[in-house]
């Protein structure tokens, strides 16, 4: 082994290492490693950044925007609408959402298919008398599935193509990934829908009539006049016990105490932090007269003073509307206006603006005049003040506010309502417009008159042009962490080569697990990728992972195609940790699940993807 294959190998375990660690975003880990390749002359530093002209990077770009003008438009929300049935029975509802889910990810974002469809997940699950994570979990499986169908359906199989075209062999075509990928998407939404659903761990009560999405940590303040007053928090407690909520905290004269002493008794001023439920709050605040710290006047020592009207006039009655419905009208006393006063739980996307960032980070009172009210983290209360708590991907927020001031601060961050909302159609003619400049895009690249990223690229201008994606909107619906992280790990795949650590790596996978048997080396391919794209970004997956495909397809002189393919498919098998694909991070909260719930379906459901897969891969693309 020489001494550049050695830093090399050191740096991709040490890139491995930090993804699974999580303290820091995949996109900063990326372009490290690149650097880390760069300094060490691994990778000339005039080719550093070659990768961010790369194809398969532009057709990604590409696809999100032609995406968002989907979701803009309303088409899928009329797809979703007419497909879905208002009543039915659950093995029909169920196939029906995951099919739907499936086939969307194959021509759009499966983290934007999944957003779009959650909040009818959400309206299924309590139609169907079961809990949320039972319709999310099967939902999440179908959309990351849907995407192994197509060219566009997911960013691996995009570097797959560009791997295969710098190899010599040009790219693939648009449906070229179908005829494996869509059976093995087909064989696993049947699977779930007939058995697999009944795996996933039913965390929520299947009885209730509103989404529950666990306790909340919540902050009360005792205002002068208030019943509390003097009462020790053992007594408050009593007061609310039959909510199950608890004090998990004090704040007093900016002081916090965690888990205080029971005996302490309450003055005015006091902040009081609640580990409880929407219901518990709704019985605190009515039975001792106490305000959300988050409603009322800011101290002068907070980052943000004094709050708008809109946010003085939320009053504690509020509460008493249910998640994702309007409370009352209120009345503006600036100007006279009725002002729709709401409550909805918002859930945060991974790679939102928001994300890393805290309420007064955001400025959320003074920019939106929204309250942040609570938040719930894994079905858990984080435990930090609000206003300073830094937000996380799958973080569910309790936000009241005007409605007019909630959508916008919606449409500015990408978060998802998870109250019931209504499917419609805004502009029937640009909804049209929108999917003919999709389906136009596609045709273009299968017919070969364009290369992908060219085709796609002329889809984009056509949204900005024909107004499907206002231009003001292009680089925001880009989800850049990706772009960047896909553009930095190109060229570290192409030192691996350059410095024969990935034919090293393929001969030891090739003799010393496969013993030289072409078809055990696609199967070890298939599991190594698997399992990798479990524990970290599938996009960085799919460009470790190719130039080993390569390699080992030269070394046994097989054809690549077969293991390229392999790649692809594993990097689309994320099931077993909510870690491994964005949208099975998106229902950790959200489904109230834990780390190990998701191995419950997604180890069997991998099984099958390996079952299937495997006599699929030799038939279509026989060694």
């Amino acid at each position: 082994m020489t001494i550049p294959q050695i830093v090399i190998f050191c740096i991709l375990a040490a890139t491995m290492a930090l993804f699974l660690w999580g303290k820091f975003r995949h996109d900063i880990v990326a372009l490290a490693a690149l650097m880390a390749c760069v300094i060490a002359g691994l990778v000339p530093a005039e080719e550093a950044f070659a990768g961010f002209g790369h194809p398969a990077v532009i057709t990604v770009a590409c696809v999100l925007v032609l995406s968002q003008g989907l979701q803009n438009t309303g088409a899928v929300d009329w797809i979703a609408r007419t497909v879905l049935p208002r009543e039915g029975g659950r093995m029909t509802s169920m196939a029906l959402l995951m099919g739907l889910g499936a086939a969307l990810s194959g021509f759009m974002n499966n983290v934007g298919a999944m957003a779009l469809l959650m909040p009818v997940a959400v309206q299924l699950a309590n139609r169907l008398d079961l809990t949320p994570g039972q319709v999310l979990m099967p939902l999440a499986f179908g959309t990351i599935l849907g995407g192994m169908t197509t060219l566009i359906g997911t960013p691996p199989n995009l570097i797959v193509s560009g791997f295969r075209n710098e190899a010599g062999m040009g790219h693939f075509g648009m449906f070229d990934f179908a005829p494996v990928g869509a059976a093995v998407a087909i064989a696993g939404v049947a699977f779930v829908v007939l058995i697999g659903w009944w795996l996933v761990p039913a965390r929520k009560p299947a009885a209730s009539e509103e989404f529950e999405t666990g306790h909340y940590m919540t902050e009360l303040r005792v205002p002068e006049k208030s019943k509390a007053i003097g009462l020790t928090l053992r007594g408050f407690e009593r007061g609310i016990e039959e909510s199950d909520a608890q004090v998990v905290a004090m704040v007093r004269n900016e002081v916090r105490l965690t888990a205080p002493y029971g005996g302490r008794r309450i003055a005015a001023g006091d902040i009081l932090v609640l580990d409880s439920d929407v219901d518990a709050l709704a019985k605190a605040l009515s039975v001792f007269d106490i305000k959300l710290e988050e409603s009322g006047s800011s101290t002068p020592t907070e980052v943000e003073q004094a709050p708008t009207e809109a946010e003085s006039s939320g009053e504690t009655d509020t509460l008493a509307a249910e998640n994702g419905k309007d409370d009352k009208d209120d009345k503006d006393e600036s100007n006279g206006r009725d002002v729709d006063i709401v409550l909805r739980e918002l859930a945060i996307l991974p790679g939102t603006t928001i994300v890393g960032r805290s309420a007064s980070d955001i400025h959320l009172r003074t920019r939106y005049s929204l309250n942040l009210l609570a938040v719930s983290r894994h079905g858990h209360p984080p435990r930090a003040r609000l206003r300073t708590l830094k937000l996380k991907s799958g973080d569910l927020l309790l936000m009241q506010g005007p409605s007019e001031m909630m959508s916008e601060f919606i449409n500015d961050t990408g978060c998802v309502p998870l109250g019931a909302r209504d499917l419609r159609i805004p502009d029937k003619r640009m909804a049209f417009i929108s999917v003919a400049i999709m389906l136009g895009a596609i045709a273009i690249a299968t017919l070969g008159l364009l290369p992908a990223a060219a085709a796609f690229t002329l889809g984009m201008i056509a949204s900005m042009v024909l107004r499907t994606v206002p231009p003001r909107e292009v680089y925001t619906a880009i989800d850049w962490p990706v772009v960047v992280l896909l553009a930095a790990l190109i060229p570290v795949a192409g030192g691996m080569q350059s410095t024969g650590a990935a034919a090293l790596l393929a001969e030891f996978l090739v003799f010393g697990i496969a013993q030289g048997n072409a078809i055990i080396a696609l199967a070890v391919v298939l599991i190594v990728t698997m399992f990798l794209s479990d524990v970290m970004n599938n996009a960085a997956t799919a460009a470790v992972l190719c130039p080993i495909a390569l390699s080992i397809a030269a070394t046994l002189d097989v054809n690549a195609d077969s293991f390229l393919m392999a790649v692809a498919i594993g990097a689309s098998c994320a099931f077993l940790t909510p870690i491994g694909h964005q949208n099975n991070t998106l229902i950790l909260g959200l489904g109230g699940f834990r780390f190990s719930d998701y191995w419950r379906l997604g180890l069997p459901l991998e099984v099958l993807v390996l079952a299937v897969s495997i006599p699929l891969l030799l038939i279509v693309w026989p060694l």
